[in-house]
């Protein structure tokens, strides 16, 4: 057996046709950006009407015919650096605090916003870097400025109080409604910040990359005001098992009938795999969607 399944033949579906069942007639289309590089490689199967997917994962062809080199720098097809115009660094003084943050695109007159969270060891250079995870957050920016949004990539101090503290004031410092991305241990901050009352209002969704789980979420504020969820995760994450982070999905999804969340789980795939492999355009769509 390979990953989570045994065979794929006969598992093996297209995209479009899968999320066309769980997508609302009134879904949002964004202005695409190298979609064909970016989409998922082969969907091995569904289940949920499509909340649940296994997708495709090679580290051969995802990373080493991907990467010029290995996890450090990505093919120049993948990446277009355009962006790089609009991009800079800011610190964001709020609470006697300073915080500095990787932005692209104008914050204040953005239609919408991604604010990264990174995990334990990270700063905004990690969500800022054009060319590691396969040029996933360089497609992520364009995608940003292309439809007329901001990307925001700041540096978590710590993952309690004070640093949950720290983003709320960025979520609160703009206008567009915000989707909270959390990978690794960033989901911490995701959790508090799903029962801020001042935050919720705000979001559009919360995505969780390989983020530790936390089934609290399931009985959060932000479940109950509907806010989207994307689950994207490795089935080999050493870290956090995905099994784990599937019972905290289950929960959510209980919570409404049917709740708008999905769990996008990667065969083989391990910690830092839903930074370079989580379909961007898709998940946005489906939150924003919702």
């Amino acid at each position: 057996m390979r990953g989570v399944l045994a065979s794929r033949g006969a598992l093996s579906l297209v995209l479009t046709t899968l999320v066309t069942s769980f997508v609302p007639a009134h879904a949002l289309e964004l202005r695409g950006h190298k979609d064909r590089l970016f989409a998922y490689p082969g969907i091995l199967s569904a289940s949920e009407g499509g909340a649940f997917m296994v997708v495709e994962y090679d580290k051969m062809r995802d990373i080493h015919r991907r990467d010029v080199e290995p996890e450090r720098r990505v093919r120049s097809n993948y990446i277009s650096l355009g962006v790089k115009k609009k991009s800079r660094l800011a610190l964001h003084e709020a609470n006697g605090r300073s915080i500095e943050t990787g932005v692209t695109g104008d914050y204040s007159r953005a239609r919408l916003a991604v604010i990264f969270v990174h995990g334990r060891g990270g700063d905004q250079r990690l969500g800022m870097n054009d060319y590691t995870f396969g040029g996933n957050f360089n497609r992520l920016k364009n995608l940003m400025l292309l439809n007329g949004g901001a990307y925001l990539s700041p540096t978590v101090k710590s993952f309690d109080e004070a640093g949950a503290g720290d983003i709320r004031e960025l979520v609160l410092a703009g206008k567009a409604p915000v989707v909270l991305a959390c990978a690794s241990m960033g989901a911490i901050i995701c959790s508090k910040l799903a029962n801020d009352p001042a935050v919720v209002p705000r979001l559009g969704g919360m995505v969780l990359l390989g983020g530790a789980p936390d089934m609290g979420i399931a009985k959060s504020l932000a479940v109950r005001s509907r806010v989207p969820f994307v689950f994207t995760h490795g089935s080999y994450d050493t870290v956090y098992d995905w099994q784990d982070q599937k019972s905290v999905f289950d929960a959510v999804r209980r919570a409404g009938n049917p709740y708008p969340a999905q769990f996008i789980l990667f065969d083989t795939g391990s910690h830092g795999t839903p930074m370079r492999m989580t379909d961007w355009k898709q998940t946005l769509e489906f939150v924003l969607s919702r």
